[in-house]
Formats: structure tokens, sequence, C-alpha cells
């Protein structure tokens, strides 16, 4: 059998990967929006720590912009992330899927009330103890919700273009 026939007929039974409904030119939009409320998310726990550290309340007044910022990007994200969700049924089909998504959809909770209760109570209440606590909670969550998510793109192929 000849070498052309193997691959067209291999081409021609494989099943293509899982395609990302949100994308431009073919680029999935979720991937490239998440790193923006990881950092902010990260870097908020950071300036929680300095500020207990230091007691300089711009630390606090970083951290509540941070938070801000993140939880906007994070919106973008969870938008085009529930956008693959809902297109793509084999995306559903993926315990994975789920657990991350629920992972996410928590940090943001978490984070919205950390963000309201700074808000409202005034920057540096609740600091450290609470906010401290929080954002490390936001952040441990986020660590599991990456893995889900790297493992839905290295192993079941998410988004990953079919070549």
């Amino acid at each position: 059998m000849d070498v052309r026939t193997d691959r067209k007929t291999l081409e021609a039974t494989a099943v293509s990967n899982p395609k990302s409904t949100a994308q431009i030119a073919g680029h999935p939009l979720h991937p490239m929006l998440i790193p923006f409320p990881v950092a902010c998310f990260v870097l908020t726990l950071f300036c929680d720590i300095y500020y207990f550290s230091v007691g300089n309340t711009a630390w606090v007044l970083a951290s509540e912009w941070l938070l801000g910022a993140g939880l906007i990007m994070g919106g973008l994200a969870a938008v085009m992330g529930l956008t693959d969700f809902l297109g793509e049924r084999r995306i559903r089909n993926l315990s994975a899927s789920w657990w991350h998504m629920g992972l996410n959809v928590s940090a943001i909770l978490i984070s919205l009330y950390n963000f309201f209760m700074r808000d409202v109570d005034g920057a540096a209440a609740g600091l450290p103890v609470t906010g401290i606590v929080l954002s490390a909670v936001v952040v441990v969550i986020l660590l599991a919700s990456g893995w889900l998510g790297w493992q839905m793109v290295y192993r079941d192929r998410v988004g990953v273009a079919d070549y």
C-alpha cells in the first residue's frame, strides 16, 4: 500500500480535536485571556502579604485595583470559556471541563466577595487575615483549575488545531 493512501485513509477516519467556538482566525480566545486574571489574583495575594509585613496602605489599594482588574478580565475569560463549553458537545462530555469551570466560578465568586468586602468596609478592613486567606484560597483554586485546563489541552486536545 502506498504511503499517501495510508495517510489519506488515516485522515479520513481520524476524529478531529474538539474545537474552540470563541476564536479569531482559528486562535482560541479563552487561553489568550486567562493569564490576565490569574496574574491579577496572584499579585493580589502578594500585595496583601506585603501590606501585612510593611503596613503601607498603598499595597492595600494596589490589591484592590488588582482584584478589580482580575474580576473584569476573569469575566471576559469566563464568557469565552462558556462559549467554548456550550458550543462543543465533546468539551461538555469531559469531566475535567466541568471541574475546571466550577473551580473558576468559585475563584471569581470568592474574589468578588473579597473585593466588595474591601470596598464596603474600607480597603484595609479585614486585612491582613481575611484578605490574605481569601486571596490564598483563590490562588490554590487557580492552581487546580489551571492543572485541569492544561489536561484538557494536552490530553484531550481541546482547542488544538488539526494538522
